[in-house]
């Protein structure tokens, strides 16, 4: 038996799945329902939370530090105990 779906989806997003599932050459029906099975089957988990948007200032911040962290910039050393880095933070 066969059950017919009927939801609102942004006109724009619905769009780009599309084409995404025409140049796969895949019909966008078959997309719906491989996502649906696969979901139902707990091989698709959906993450409900909006992707982060930083203001300018943070997104700079952050921009920065990963930079930094890529040339080795800022970065304390690995410590061994507790101890050890209580006595490198004490010297700053």
């Amino acid at each position: 038996m066969m059950s017919q779906i009927v939801f609102n989806i942004d006109a724009k997003l619905k769009e780009k799945a599309m084409r995404r599932a025409r140049k796969a050459g895949v019909p966008f029906s078959s997309v719906l329902k491989f996502a649906t099975a696969a979901y139902a089957e707990g091989r698709l988990d959906v993450g409900m939370a909006e992707p982060e948007r930083f203001n300018a200032k943070t997104r700079k911040e952050i921009e920065e530090a990963l930079e930094d962290s890529k040339c080795g910039r800022n970065l304390s050393p690995v410590f061994r105990s507790a101890k050890e880095m209580d006595d490198y933070l004490d010297k700053l």
